[in-house]
């Protein structure tokens, strides 16, 4: 019974990982839209 709960956290823990991989990209692109010569985002754009 000792193995199920390291597999258990090792899954746990590698989706915390991605999950903070991607909130530390996703901060990082949203600070690049709001300096102001960075221009519009093409998504922006499109939607217009």
């Amino acid at each position: 019974m000792h193995r199920k709960p390291d597999m258990i956290r090792t899954i746990v823990l590698i989706f915390a990982i991605g999950l903070a991989i991607t909130g530390f990209a996703s901060l990082q692109a949203s600070e690049q839209g709001k300096r102001p010569d960075a221009g519009e985002p093409a998504s922006e754009a499109q939607t217009r």
